[in-house]
């Protein structure tokens, strides 16, 4: 791994001496919207003509072609905002919202107002927490405009037909206001069949299975987005939002003993219910700087339930078991920042107060001959957890040089939890936290970022209590004594552009855990999710761009992505080394895309593979996986009746889907083997359809 390390810095260091691209340096401000600060750093700037060749309907189809830049959301379902975590900024501003994902606020930025698209230096801006490669989408609102994308599609198996997909949104400015108003439903259907064969531990069948899974969901959204400019800097935002879920799976399943006993067995799994939010902001100019005040509310109830029957052919009794949950998820945020500039260096002090809280009840039963269910104890899975959680923290960011950046961030970060039910707890943490990031820009076309910080984790609420997976047979059981934990985390970026050639990223991560969470076993039998020690991390990734015209091939060009993590934890239950649980080994995806001159049509492709580390527990270990290869062809037509239409067919070498485990008769590594369990199911081919246009 070392010498990989090496080679690819080798090559970037060769990269250098390469002339520079045709890039345009970034100018020094002059432009509305411009967050170049610091003297005027370098960067690369796109205009719309660049992307006319993808004839983009919003600037999620602009950002999303930048040669070499991969969109990040950063880690999306942190509790509280933090700092900006996302490479994607808005006219010098982080998006706020915590329930519109990036690619669904960029979406919404009609193509006609976008002016330009800044490739930067995260730590050249005054936004403390951004480093390596940001764009900076520079747009101004026009009049009231309205784009919608229409998704459907279907599978040639076990599914129902996708039809309500899609996004209508409307977008403008009247006076100081800019508002954007948008009804969406992200949805999906699924499904796969198969044969799953249960073996004893010499190889001897126990049972086949043959099992036909179908599923949907779809979350429809209302929400919008308001700013309006006081005049004198004083500028306010309210963003809102309300939606529901709407899960469902089916999971048929007949089983066939040696002995010719037959069993059905019938899977229902469900979960609805609504979630909101309502977030603010507002900046203004107060002494030698300015002061941002945010706030935001959100909550999401969840209403699930899972009921899993067994009947047999030799006439004996049914029996099953019936599983509900509600779930109550709450998130309340404070958050003051304060920026200013003093001795040539931006300074920003932060205040947050973040409070969330679950509220779960949680039961359990048992199905009796008469096919009526009967309640069984389940305390340990009733109950609520609270966490008040303040975080302070100072930063500055200078330019050392015209070709050096430096941003440092300290502070610290104080939380209660407190969990009530049967294992009622309550305790406080106070933890450090800051990072040192150095940004280097020699030439317009290359630029390097490294990143040292000290984080500090957060803990899923619903490891706190108990639940149960009645399909396979396990139970996770609470622990009232979870930990956050926290890690050093060393990140080196380099991006390199080769002009009309295209570009190359690469990242290295590594990350030095404490009290890592995984599952350990509980001292009276079973197992909970806790602490189990410290733990590694190296992640290594390069991105690609390769344009085809310098070769004669006009209006091509291939995406090319690679990853690949080496971990290391001891397992609590064998002594052993070995992967985070279901984490990623390693991932392969290309991309390839053909603008057909002179004409509305474009066809291309992908193949996209994917490797998972397997999962451990007290008594099992797993691994379930799709693949191994996915891949698509498309065809796209640009204009038709002025809308863009695009087909994809999708699974084309036919991924399946797979699963095994091994599961014992008490403890690993030396109870012996209870059964092994390997699926594997069809998936088949994935036909999508969709039809976007601007009205």
């Amino acid at each position: 791994m070392p010498s990989a390390i090496a080679l690819a810095a080798f090559l970037y260091a060769q990269g250098l001496s390469a002339q520079d691209g045709p890039d345009a340096e970034l100018d020094t401000g002059t432009h509305e919207g411009s967050v170049l600060t610091a003297g005027g750093a370098q960067g690369q700037i796109y205009t719309p003509a660049d992307f006319a060749q993808f004839a983009p309907r919003n600037a999620l189809d602009m950002v999303a072609r930048v040669p070499g830049f991969t969109i990040s959301d950063g880690n999306q379902g942190q509790r509280g905002l933090g700092q900006a975590n996302q490479n994607v900024i808005v006219n010098g501003e982080r998006f706020s919202s915590k329930s519109e994902s990036l690619r669904d606020q960029l979406s919404r930025i009609p193509a006609a107002d976008v002016v330009r698209i800044e490739i930067v230096d995260g730590n050249a801006l005054d936004i403390p927490g951004l480093s390596g490669q940001v764009a900076n989408v520079v747009y101004t609102a026009s009049e009231t405009s309205g784009q919608f994308t229409w998704r459907s599609g279907f599978r040639a198996h076990n599914t129902e037909a996708q039809l309500y997909g899609g996004e209508v949104s409307i977008a403008g400015r009247t006076g100081a206001l800019n508002y954007t108003v948008a009804l969406s439903n992200n949805n999906d259907r699924f499904g796969y069949d198969g044969t799953t064969l249960i073996t004893a531990g010499d190889g001897t069948l126990i049972e086949e299975q043959q099992i036909k899974l179908s599923g949907k969901f779809d979350n429809p959204t209302l929400s919008s987005t308001l700013s309006y400019d006081f005049g004198g800097g004083t500028v306010g935002n309210l963003n809102l939002s309300y939606g529901r879920d709407y899960f469902q799976r089916r999971e048929p399943e007949t089983a066939v003993t040696p002995a010719g006993l037959v069993r059905d067995r019938s899977v229902l799994v469900k979960e609805d219910g609504p979630e909101y939010e309502i977030g603010a902001d507002i900046e203004f100019p107060l002494g030698s700087g300015k002061l941002k005040l945010i706030g935001l509310e959100r909550f999401e109830r969840d209403v699930f339930s899972s009921t899993v029957i067994d009947r047999f052919s030799d006439g004996s009794d049914p029996s099953g078991f019936q599983f509900e949950q509600v779930n109550e998820i709450g998130e309340r945020i404070g958050r003051a920042e304060y920026g200013w500039n003093m001795w040539g260096v931006d300074w920003q002090i932060s205040g947050e107060g973040a409070f969330n809280r679950l509220n779960r009840a949680s039961r359990l039963f048992e199905l009796l001959p008469d096919e009526s269910f009967d309640e069984l104890d389940f305390p340990a899975g009733n109950g609520g957890v609270t966490e008040d959680r303040y975080e302070a923290l100072l930063s500055a960011t200078t330019q050392l040089s015209p070709k050096i950046s430096l941003q440092v961030t300290a502070g610290g970060e104080y939380s209660k939890i407190e969990q009530t039910g049967s294992a009622a707890n309550s305790r406080t943490f106070q933890r450090p936290k800051g990072s040192v990031t150095l940004g280097w820009k020699p030439a317009s076309d290359f630029d390097a970022s490294l990143l040292v910080r000290r984080r500090v984790g957060q803990l899923s609420f619903g490891d706190f209590l108990a639940s149960v997976d009645l399909n396979d047979d396990n139970q996770n059981g609470g622990n009232n004594s979870l930990q956050p934990d926290q890690s050093w985390d060393i990140e080196l970026e380099m991006n390199k552009a080769f002009g009309a050639l295209g570009s190359v990223k690469l990242e290295v991560r590594q990350a030095y855990f404490e009290d890592f969470v995984d599952f350990f076993p509980l001292p009276g039998g079973g197992e909970a999710r806790g602490n189990i020690g410290s733990a590694e991390r190296t992640h290594v990734e390069v991105n690609a761009t390769i344009n085809g015209d310098p070769f004669g091939a006009k209006g091509t060009r291939l995406e090319l992505q690679a990853i690949k993590r080496w971990m290391s934890i001891t397992d609590p239950f064998t002594g052993e080394d070995r992967p985070f649980s279901q984490d990623l080994n390693g991932l392969f995806s290309m991309d390839f895309r053909h603008d057909v001159p002179g004409s509305n049509w474009a066809w291309g492709g992908g193949l996209y593979h994917q490797d998972n580390a397997p999962y451990s527990r007290r008594s099992e270990f797993g691994i379930g996986e799709e693949g191994p290869f996915f891949g698509n062809v498309f065809v796209e037509h640009k204009d038709v009746f002025g809308m863009t239409a695009r087909a994809q067919w999708g699974n084309v070498p036919g991924a399946r889907n797979t699963f095994e485990r091994t599961v014992f008769d008490g403890d690993r590594p030396n109870a012996p083997i209870l059964f092994i369990e390997e699926s594997d199911r069809r998936i088949g081919p994935i036909f999508r359809f969709q039809l976007s246009g601007n009205f």
